[in-house]
């Protein structure tokens, strides 16, 4: 079986819109029961307010690839990335290393950085000191069609 790093394929700019709430229902939805929940849409719900911190430097990024499934992260799937947000670690950040992006858990050993995949298939990867290396962002949601 082949293995297929994750990394990003798409980037795009995250724009905010006026009138871009929907409604949104306040009381919890049981799963298993059906419950008629018209009944207890109160008020409206913008995705922009609830997942966007700093709108000029967010990006949705779309990424291929396996290394990072126990993070719940897919092939396909859109990342929330913000650019703004120092990294800190236990994130995942989407990096630049030696001309190529790839998302991946930051983490420090020491004062060592190390780049975490978190599919067991793929090693960590330790920063050298004088690698062509930066962090872009910070993923802050994943985004991914059930």
């Amino acid at each position: 079986m082949s293995h297929n790093p994750l990394r990003p394929v798409e980037i795009a700019q995250a724009v905010q819109k006026r009138n871009s709430s929907h409604p949104f229902a306040t009381s919890s939805v049981q799963a298993g029961f059906p419950s008629p929940a018209d009944d207890h849409i109160e008020r409206q719900l913008d995705l922009n307010e609830l997942l966007i911190q700093h709108p000029a430097a967010t990006f949705y990024v779309r990424v291929e690839g396996d290394s990072m499934l126990n993070a719940s992260i897919n092939s396909g799937d859109i990342l929330i990335v913000d650019r703004a947000l120092t990294p800190i670690p236990g994130k995942i950040i989407i990096a630049i290393l030696n001309g190529e992006f790839t998302v991946k858990r930051f983490t420090k050993k020491n004062t060592k950085i190390v780049l975490v995949a978190e599919n067991p298939a793929y090693p960590d990867i330790q920063i050298q000191e004088g690698s062509d290396f930066q962090i872009w962002g910070v993923v802050t949601y994943v985004i991914h069609k059930t």
